[in-house]
């Protein structure tokens, strides 16, 4: 449990409440032997955009650690440490070969795999480089995007296919990824925080998401197999608006159409979007991912309205937006000893427990029981969006709420046994 500061009760008692309590080590750092760190590098990672490999090597920072990512002209990528092991130079001014890439000091050659190809200047019998290999992490490339595996090797597990991935009608495309100045915790909480919606998203000068969503709305949150949903479900006479967010461990989030009047919402829309918060270190995160749109219709562009710092300070102190609400949480790492949670925030205690036990799993030595870990076919997920019609109003206001609540559990209920389908 989080240190607690002391509960203020009285007026003008900012006094007993300077300082702050320390941040929860155990789910925020993520550099290389630390608890979360470990589990995140049991999955696979986006850490770069495909596009971005060209003719330059690019430095990359992720979970802590430095790294190069290069396309040598064989078309081969590679994911290497960021320091050539003769003496410690920057491979991000290394010179990309038909094969691998050469360190600018000495000419040392190495593979994408971290194998040492040559070593100019040592002898003709020396076996240093039969011996000696520099440190590489596996990649794949799908979609636009580079990923990478940074856990034990021995521990590697297939790439894994989601089902949004290739939806019919539907067009994938790999988002520009931006960084956010905070811990990746806070970003991905945000994922199981519909409360926000209403308020947030509505301020005037907000962009982006319909009028509907100043509906008062009903709030519930379910397990799944791959990680969580919220369920964000609302009333208009007898439709009942149903929104499926999906949390998929450890770090992916999905959520449905936000753009789109509810008299235009006749079919099951999938998720507009999946987005990995990556973190580069404890303080700066990654939001990269893809963006999807039905045939026939605009592709969203850009990181939309309030996900980004590029407005400026004014303009975001006018009308904020998800990245300064969430970046500014405690100046970038939260402390949870501040808190005070309420019923609203069932999902984010929820989806700190689930995150929790999985970290302390990997610490214990115990195997994750995931399905992003296994072959197989592609990975369910629940994120949607749909209206049922036809849905009478039930006698009282508090019958009508656990009604549309029980609706939307049936949703994501069904959908598990029976998949769903896209129109």
């Amino acid at each position: 449990m989080a240190e607690r500061m002391p509960f203020l009760n009285k007026s003008y008692s900012a006094y007993y409440h300077r300082g702050l309590p320390p941040e929860d080590e155990e789910m925020t750092r993520v550099g290389p032997g630390t608890p979360c760190g470990e589990y995140l590098r049991r999955f696979w990672q986006p850490v770069v955009l495909a596009s971005e490999l060209g003719e330059v090597p690019r430095r990359l920072r992720i979970l802590g650690e430095d790294l190069v990512a290069f396309r040598d002209k064989s078309g081969e990528i590679g994911l290497l440490e960021l320091h050539c092991p003769h003496r410690g130079t920057s491979l991000e001014f290394g010179l990309v070969g038909d094969k691998g890439i050469r360190c600018c000091y000495h000419g040392w050659l190495f593979g994408c795999d971290g194998t040492i190809l040559e070593t100019p200047g040592e002898p003709a019998d020396s076996t240093l480089k039969d011996r000696l290999f520099h440190g590489a992490y596996p990649v794949h490339e799908h979609a636009g995007l580079v990923f990478a595996y940074m856990g034990p090797p021995d521990k590697q597990p297939p790439f894994p296919i989601l089902d949004t991935f290739d939806l019919p009608g539907y067009r994938l495309v790999a988002r520009t990824p931006s960084l956010w100045e905070c811990n990746w915790l806070q970003v991905k909480e945000n994922s199981m925080d519909p409360a926000h919606l209403q308020f947030l998203h509505t301020l005037p000068g907000s962009q982006g998401f319909v009028d509907e969503f100043k509906m008062n709305p009903e709030w519930d949150w379910m397990e799944t197999p791959v990680g969580m949903v919220y369920l964000d479900t609302r009333r208009q006479d007898d439709l009942v608006w149903v929104r499926v967010a999906d949390f998929i461990l450890p770090n992916i989030h999905q959520f449905p159409p936000n753009d789109e009047h509810l008299a235009a919402r006749n079919s099951i829309a999938r998720p507009q979007a999946t987005t990995w918060a990556v973190p580069l270190d404890d303080t700066h995160t990654m939001q990269i991912g893809y963006y999807r749109a039905p045939e026939g219709k605009p592709l969203r562009s850009g990181a939309g309205f309030g996900q980004d710092g590029s407005r400026s300070y004014e303009e975001r102190q006018r009308v904020p937006g998800d990245y300064d609400a969430q970046v500014s949480i405690h100046n970038g790492m939260a402390r949870h000893g501040l808190e005070h949670l309420t019923t609203t925030d069932r999902g984010i205690i929820m989806m700190r427990n689930m995150i929790r036990r999985a970290i302390r799993a990997v610490a214990n030595g115990e195997e994750l029981n995931s399905p992003m870990l296994r072959n197989g076919a592609p990975v369910p997920t629940y994120g949607q969006d749909r209206v049922l019609s036809g849905v009478a109003p039930a006698a009282t206001p508090e019958e009508d709420s656990r009604l549309v609540r029980e609706i939307a559990r049936n949703v994501v209920t069904e959908t598990m046994k029976s998949g769903l389908s896209t129109n």
